[in-house]
């Protein structure tokens, strides 16, 4: 018996001097970083991950950046990028030694990355443990996650807030809950920035060859502004940058003789964003009524399916396609107005039944929506939707045109990083 006690002994010893020194190799690999910017929040992590980074190219930084979101990116100095190999395919935080390791060869000026902590524990130690951010990101506070961080918005924000560096800097474009966001941030002796999507022009929206949004931008070029970088080169740096794998991207497919537009908005997964995704697409006349909803449901999201039924109230489509697993949480949720609108295609259709019965119901010339979650039977309607040919508008105008190449424009940049309470010229 004494003999097992003294091995277990040596075991746990052994575990401890380990965890010591990959602790003190992880310090001296972030030490090498001078710059660490930790994005966080609900929705646009992604994107703005490599705005910031590619705002700090603009200013001839070497930068490097990881993403998480729909596909997890290592992404190299010069932005070519790589996918994030994971055993087993299972996210963990503590890939995150990995990351900052590779990151520290480079002798980068700033390392931009995405927080995949969920738990309000894990932010934590993510910030404190794993990266240690000079400057951290926190872009919004929306409804989702709310078992884990929930279950009422407030404590969202105060969850999220976790990832603030203490004694460093934090970059908010948060509205509604910046209260919170301050009374956290003072805790943490963090100065906060809140900014104002509008101080970002419409022309200067232009430049960008996809869809994004002038909260995701604001927030990058406030992280630039930190480190020096001008707002030209930070915006050329940005209309630059390759987009994210799930970007906002609208398609036009052809189908028989129906002309149609398919708005990919898979990602976007809560209901204000998804609200805010469609009104971003109505606005500059990339889709337009009449409107198809396809909402897929999943077995695992039976709160978030009822999110987006409710949601159909608020974006009034012509139709309402559900399909998936578990519809019934999805349609009971639709106001009693639209259950008329109503089409069920729950279950695991065939391939080519699902696409058959979503044109269907679909009119000519007809937008459609897809909100939800993308895995599933969303994965197989997005294949085979890809296999259908594509369609060019007639008068080609630049609202037609939604997936045009990303060119770095060379108009001159007018308007001023504008802060909630200050301004910075």
């Amino acid at each position: 018996m004494f003999y097992l006690y003294t091995v277990y002994s040596l075991c746990c010893l052994a575990l401890l001097v380990a965890g010591v020194i990959e602790q003190r190799n992880h310090n001296r690999n972030l030490n090498t970083i001078p710059h660490r910017v930790l994005v966080n929040g609900i929705r646009g992590k992604s994107s703005i991950t490599r705005l910031c980074a590619g705002a700090l190219r603009g200013g001839s930084k070497v930068v490097v950046a990881k993403t998480t979101g729909t596909a997890a990116r290592f992404i190299f100095p010069d932005a070519s990028e790589e996918p994030v190999h994971r055993k087993f395919g299972i996210a963990n935080v503590v890939e995150q030694i990995g990351i900052v390791r590779r990151a520290a060869v480079y002798h980068p000026d700033a390392l931009v990355i995405e927080c995949m902590a969920v738990m309000p524990a894990l932010q934590e130690i993510n910030q404190s443990k794993l990266i240690r951010s000079t400057i951290g990101v926190l872009c919004n506070v929306r409804e989702d996650h709310l078992a884990e961080m929930g279950p009422t918005l407030d404590d969202v924000a105060r969850s999220l807030s976790r990832s603030m560096p203490e004694g460093g800097i934090c970059i908010t474009a948060e509205k509604d809950r910046l209260e919170i966001l301050q009374q956290e941030a003072a805790k943490r002796n963090c100065q906060l920035i809140a900014v104002d999507p509008e101080s970002v022009t419409d022309r200067e929206m232009a430049g960008f060859g996809w869809i994004t949004f002038k909260e995701n931008v604001a927030i990058a070029l406030a992280v630039a502004k930190q480190l020096g970088v001008d707002r030209h080169s930070a915006l050329n740096g940005m209309w630059s940058a390759p987009p994210d794998p799930g970007v906002l991207s609208v398609a036009r497919v052809l189908y028989g003789s129906k002309r149609l537009r398919f708005a990919n908005i898979f990602a976007a997964n809560d209901p204000e964003s998804t609200y805010m995704n469609i009104e971003q697409l109505e606005k500059q006349r990339l889709i337009s009524q009449p409107l198809t909803m396809v909402i897929n449901c999943r077995p695992d999201r039976m709160e978030r399916n009822g999110q987006m039924g409710t949601l159909a109230g608020r974006v009034q489509p012509q139709h309402i396609v559900l399909i998936g697993e578990m519809t019934r949480s999805a349609r009971v949720n639709v106001p009693a107005d639209l259950q008329s609108r109503v089409v069920d295609l729950g279950g695991k259709l065939p391939p080519e039944r699902l696409v058959s019965e979503v044109m269907a119901v679909t009119a000519a010339d007809a937008s459609i929506v897809a909100v939800g979650n993308i895995h599933g039977q969303g994965e197989v309607l997005l294949h085979e939707l890809a296999a259908l040919p594509s369609w060019e508008p007639q008068d080609h105008t630049k609202a037609e045109s939604m997936l045009r190449p990303p060119t770095a424009r060379s108009f001159a940049v007018d308007g001023e990083t504008v802060f909630l309470g200050r301004t910075r010229r």
